[in-house]
């Protein structure tokens, strides 16, 4: 295979790399990287250790000092040229995410242009970051509010968008003007390693220092470095439910703020007022694409009675015409799963499909011979399924799609929103009225919300996040800036006496 682009990010295949972004510090253990394309290994990133972790945070709080005093239009401006890095390297860096990560070439491709659109985004919003001015009830006073910094913005991603969701947060607290510290999955370290390359050349065109943007890995214990750690005021996690609720109470137990994303067990609603040429790619896009491997993934679909039996067959033969291979062959729509334990769970999620009375509309299975020898290549299945069955009501990261019938659209919201899971949703209908109740108040319980197209695929300018036990954070666009800058109110009082507010009344005589 043709592993050019890995030389093109400064990527040594089989060498280690630098795991910190200070080019001076390296531990003597390793974390090995191997591809789900065809199980080699790409190559390895030094783990960070906890002296090396105290260099890192000390060098993000000295540049802080720096940081925050640079204008916030000049700091959108060191982002936008980090964005003409990315355009110029767009697509080695879309190559590795594929090879490293095991997503479709067209995803890998997309999964940096993502990060393109939120450095042009964070670039306007450098000059936008608005407070507000109230009207005081004192005499010749003036109220205003002003965002400031919190300091060091703490970043865990997660192997499945192994850039993109660095980019939401990193890009937005950056033009705040946070730094920030990145731990990426140990599943994918490579791709923070070359974007950290790229940011690192603009940092020192730019005569900024190197601490504004750093990258530590290793396991969940490296984690842990900055989830305990006071000097880091928010932690951004994305990740699992179970990673969630330990990072949310470890970071509230010092009273820091946290920013979850975790799990979602995403569903489609499709009335019999659905175009069904909106609705297959839809959902075979949302249950398949990153091979099911998306938080936003399509996990069910909740069809009307009256169309079951048509919606299915339609699906059924749409998963035939899907090619499964090689993720960097554009020809092909589903690569592998990340890893064997991935597969493992999989299999295991299909056995208890079986055991709480589901049956296989397409079966799954994992594929061998040529082409799989990594062994993290599996079938993209269709399941019919009860909306109680245990396994439903859980979050499977792999490509399983369950069908479930309902009788009224009453009964299909009430099915989507009985899950613990509140991020994605969408429903299928040209019908005004239908659409409108499913996002209403009493409709959708979650953070997305869409109409004639899937869950998966948000645009950036959009709050990215959802309710329940998917954690309730927002980045990404719309106010999400909010959440990396701390509000003050300001009040200044430009007469010669010292009124009271409420009226009270203070007099020393």
């Amino acid at each position: 295979m043709n592993t050019d682009f890995l030389k093109k990010l400064g990527i040594k295949k089989h060498n280690a790399g630098t795991s910190t972004g200070l080019q001076s510090v390296k531990s003597r253990k390793y974390i090995p990287s191997y591809t789900p394309v065809d199980g080699s290994l790409i190559g390895s990133v030094s783990q960070t250790t906890a002296d090396q972790y105290e260099e890192v945070i000390s060098k993000a709080q000295e540049a802080f000092k720096v940081w925050r005093m640079i204008p916030a239009p000049q700091r959108g401006e060191i982002v936008r040229q980090y964005g003409e890095q990315l355009r110029k390297y767009k697509d080695p860096l879309g190559r590795l995410v594929s090879y490293e990560m095991g997503k479709s070439l067209q995803e890998g491709w997309g999964e940096v242009q993502e990060m393109i659109d939120i450095c042009d985004f964070a670039v306007g919003l450098s000059r936008q970051l608005y407070g507000l001015t109230m009207h005081s009830e004192r005499p010749q006073h003036r109220m205003y509010e002003q965002w400031h910094p919190l300091g060091i913005v703490g970043i865990i991603s997660a192997f499945n968008f192994p850039v993109a969701v660095w980019s939401w947060n990193a890009m937005i607290a950056l033009v705040c003007g946070d730094v920030v510290v990145w731990k990426p999955s140990e599943k994918a370290p490579l791709c923070s390693v070359a974007c950290q390359n790229l940011f690192h050349k603009v940092l020192k065109d730019n005569d900024v220092p190197e601490g504004v943007v750093s990258i530590i890995n290793g396991n969940y214990r490296v984690g842990e470095f900055m989830t305990k750690d006071k000097r880091v005021p928010l932690v951004s996690a994305t990740g699992s439910i179970r990673m969630g609720k330990i990072v949310g109470q470890t970071v509230a137990a010092r009273l820091g703020r946290s920013l979850l994303e975790l799990g979602g067990n995403n569903a489609i609603i499709v009335t019999p007022n659905a175009d069904m040429d909106v609705v297959l790619p839809a959902t075979v896009f949302g249950a398949v694409g990153t091979c099911g491997q998306r938080c936003t993934s399509t996990r069910r679909l909740i069809i009307h009675e009256s169309i079951y039996d048509d919606v299915k067959n339609k699906l059924v033969n749409a998963y035939k015409q899907l090619r499964i291979g090689d993720p960097l062959d554009v020809n092909n729509h589903v690569g592998p799963l990340i890893d064997k334990d991935a597969v493992n769970t999989y299999l295991a999620a299909l056995e208890k499909i079986r055991e709480q009375g589901g049956k296989f509309a397409v079966e799954g299975g994992v594929l061998d011979g040529p082409g799989y020898e990594s062994g993290c290549y599996v079938k993209p299945c269709i399941a019919e399924a009860k909306p109680d069955m245990e396994i439903v009501q859980q979050e499977t990261f792999a490509p399983i799609l369950y069908l479930l019938k309902y009788k009224d659209l009453d009964e299909a919201i009430a099915i989507q929103n009985g899950v613990p899971q509140g991020l994605s949703s969408a429903i299928m209908t040209l019908n005004l009225r239908e659409s409108e109740r499913f996002l209403s108040a009493a409709g959708s319980d979650c953070g997305i919300a869409n109409v004639n197209i899937g869950t998966s695929g948000a645009e950036i300018g959009g709050a990215f996040g959802g309710e329940k036990e998917t954690g309730g954070g927002r980045e990404s666009g719309s106010d999400s800036w909010k959440a990396y800058m701390r509000r003050q109110t300001n009040t200044i009082n430009w007469g010669d006496k010292v009124p009271l507010a409420q009226g009270i009344k203070f007099d020393l005589g």
